[in-house]
């Protein structure tokens, strides 16, 4: 992912970043359950993607767009559409994913928006945050980030 801006100097940013870097990681192994058919792998994938998606979303959505909507409402607002559309697909691998047939595709749908959606972040969301934040806003987003912790894996995806 993106290294030339300097956000990965900032932690609040290099965690958000090794959340991207897992879920992309996941999306692969997604891509290739689906290749292969194997629905219940894909419910278990999406399910994990959701995992690691869930406090990351919480660091975002109330401490790192918060302080960026006054500058870029319309981009925040469109992001935060799309945590909606993505989380809405994902949860359905709780439900009857096995009994609605259209649900893997969809999901892999879902999936280029979430790609799509990570680039946005990481080379537009991020490196404005370094240029617009300030202190009091980092201690913020830390202080979501300590509230909402991570659950990225322990081991490699």
């Amino acid at each position: 992912m993106c290294e030339y801006c300097g956000c990965q100097a900032v932690a609040s940013l290099d965690q958000l970043t090794r959340e991207h870097d897992t879920v992309v990681r996941l999306i692969s192994h997604v891509r290739e359950a689906h290749r292969n058919g194997e629905v219940t792998r894909l419910a278990q994938l999406a399910r994990e993607i959701a995992a690691v998606l869930g406090p990351h979303t919480e660091v975002e959505e109330h401490g790192l767009f918060p302080a960026l909507a006054p500058d870029f409402p319309d981009k925040i607002a469109a992001l935060e559409a799309e945590h909606r559309r993505i989380e809405s697909v994902l949860a359905e691998a709780d439900g009857p994913f096995l009994t609605d047939p259209t649900w893997p595709d969809r999901l892999i749908e879902t999936l280029g928006v979430l790609r799509e959606h990570i680039l946005k972040e990481q080379d537009g969301v991020f490196p404005a945050a370094l240029a617009v934040l300030d202190t009091d806003q980092w201690e913020t987003v830390e202080a979501v980030r300590a509230r909402a912790g991570t659950r990225l894996p322990t081991s490699p995806a």
